[in-house]
């Protein structure tokens, strides 16, 4: 993928697009796949980079999800867990079964969590990961050796899907413009334009590089930008109701000492009810989530004192070793999307995970709500809605078995180049190639130089910090590590992009300012 060439189409364009995507994020980025193997024309614009929003803050897993069974959402778990065999099935590079253990310390929970995990494994079908089971105590030690051992009885435990969600947005992106679309980051969207009657039309969009503005025209705009979809209706209305209630959630990442094993602890219920994970990562332990709700939206929203506490004191519940501040690696922070309850004040983490499609009396069609795992779904729906919108030919979608750039089967985790599938090989050509490429970064992590050439020559990065947050994971793993990391990087990709000294001192700082927001030390 490359920027100038993507830009270039949009300049010598003088028809109607087909669609126009309005965000690059996992929903977007699904449309424009989705739309784009039906053989449509389709321009997606970002207004930062690909998957900066929630996209790249997840808890990093692919599954049903346990806890919607207990509010009876039968067919979104079922959705989800269909969707997770599809994506596991389209990217193994990227997508990998997780056996997670819900530890009992009470003599209820075994049978309990068993009969609900049996539901979940029977809900899956034919796309189950694994069979639950209830664990002995010495089984649940087995598989979690740093679980808190006073009081426990035993463990379930069943299976779920991990994944990479930053990589796996790129390799979606790779995915559209292989198939034809045009992609453009840093493109932020200005105005919604319309014809004589109303009906919106098209986009006015800024090239944040170059200050170039485009008139951009379409057969129908999908406003498909998570957090700010609001947003992005009130420029073609302003006196929409707005749709969107924000939540967010907090992750703290740590030591892999703190885990010990390849498996994930899932708690059910914690003190205020919600869901806790502490997961295996990048060869780190990740610890997570809270469900807070927010006022605003913003791209790098800050975690609040009361959830690194709640976060903290929980872990410390069900870790030997109680983790603390000096702990934290990094914390990063997502916000959802989640649907209003027709607007009544509900608590945001009883709010629907479903998806939602709404089209206003401007004719713009919006598309929120919903999770990484149906992505795929989601798409699907809204590109068939966007061909009865836009009066398109009828087009069979062909997602579900279409292999994500990419694509690998049988590859190695223990390979820190796992996550690009069959890019690795480029990348490994690259290191190859000047010595001081093959290096890691930092001895922290595993990152080399030939990921940042890759990074910009092939993936769209611009800036350090698309490197290192999310070409790379290193900010998300570890905040210290990364700021260490930035001033090579920086080099690299001056030479890359041919930028001089300045650019390379601005983006050190500017990275800098950022990741002290990741870091609690």
């Amino acid at each position: 993928m490359n920027r100038e060439q993507m830009i270039a189409q949009i300049a010598r364009r003088d028809t109607p697009w087909d669609m126009v995507v309005v965000g690059g994020g996992a929903t977007g980025m699904g449309v424009a796949v989705d739309a784009a193997t039906r053989g449509f024309d389709v321009l997606l614009l970002e207004a930062k980079d690909f998957g900066k929003g929630t996209s790249s803050r997840s808890t990093k897993l692919v599954h049903g999800g346990v806890r919607y069974l207990e509010q009876g959402n039968v067919s979104l778990v079922m959705e989800a867990l269909k969707e997770r065999g599809l994506l596991r099935q389209n990217a193994p590079h990227l997508v990998s079964d997780l056996a997670f253990v819900v530890p009992n310390y009470s003599w209820w929970e075994a049978p309990f969590y068993g009969i609900g995990l049996k539901l979940y494994d029977m809900l899956a079908g034919k796309y189950g990961f694994g069979k639950s089971r209830i664990l002995s105590y010495d089984e649940t030690l087995e598989r979690l050796p740093t679980l808190q051992t006073e009081g426990l009885r035993g463990g379930v435990v069943y299976y779920d899907g991990q994944f990479d969600d930053a990589r796996l947005l790129i390799h979606l992106a790779a995915t559209a413009a292989d198939h034809g679309a045009v992609l453009v980051n840093y493109m932020p969207v200005t105005a919604i334009l319309k014809d004589d009657e109303g009906y919106v039309n098209g986009v006015v969009a800024r090239d944040d590089e170059s200050g170039t503005e485009y008139k951009i025209s379409a057969q129908v705009v999908i406003n498909a930008t998570g957090m700010f979809t609001d947003r992005i209706r009130q420029m073609a209305d302003p006196d929409v109701t707005e749709m969107v209630e924000p939540s967010q959630g907090i992750h703290l990442v740590f030591e892999r000492s703190f885990l010990k094993s390849d498996a994930a602890i899932m708690v059910p219920h914690t003190s205020d009810g919600r869901v806790m994970f502490a997961i295996p990562w990048h060869g780190h332990t990740l610890v997570g989530t809270t469900d807070t709700p927010i006022e605003r939206p913003s791209y790098e929203p800050r975690p609040f004192e009361q959830e690194i506490e709640f976060i903290l004191d929980t872990a410390a519940l069900y870790l030997s070793r109680p983790p603390k501040r000096s702990d934290v690696l990094s914390v990063f922070v997502g916000i959802r999307p989640l649907v209003k309850a027709g607007g009544a004040a509900a608590k945001t983490s009883s709010l629907s995970r479903d998806h939602t499609i709404h089209v206003d009396n401007s004719g713009l069609l919006s598309i929120t709500g919903g999770k990484w795992t149906t992505y795929r779904h989601m798409a699907e729906d809204c590109v068939d809605h966007a061909i009865t919108l836009g009066r398109l030919r009828e087009e069979p979608c062909v997602t579900k078995t279409l292999k994500i750039h990419g694509y690998r089967e049988n590859v190695d985790d223990l390979d820190s180049l796992w996550v690009y599938g069959s890019d690795a090989d480029a990348i490994r050509d690259i290191a190859s190639s000047e010595t001081r490429l093959a290096a890691p970064l930092d001895s922290r992590l595993p990152m080399i130089g030939a990921e940042v050439v890759w990074a910009v020559r092939q993936e769209m990065a611009r800036t350090v910090e698309d490197v290192l947050a999310r070409r790379t994971r290193a900010l998300f793993l570890d905040a210290q590590a990364a700021v260490a990391m930035a001033p090579a990087v920086a080099q690299l990709m001056a030479e890359e992009l041919h930028y001089g000294e300045d650019w390379v001192t601005a983006q050190v700082a500017e990275f800098r300012t950022l990741a002290s927001q990741y870091s609690l030390q």
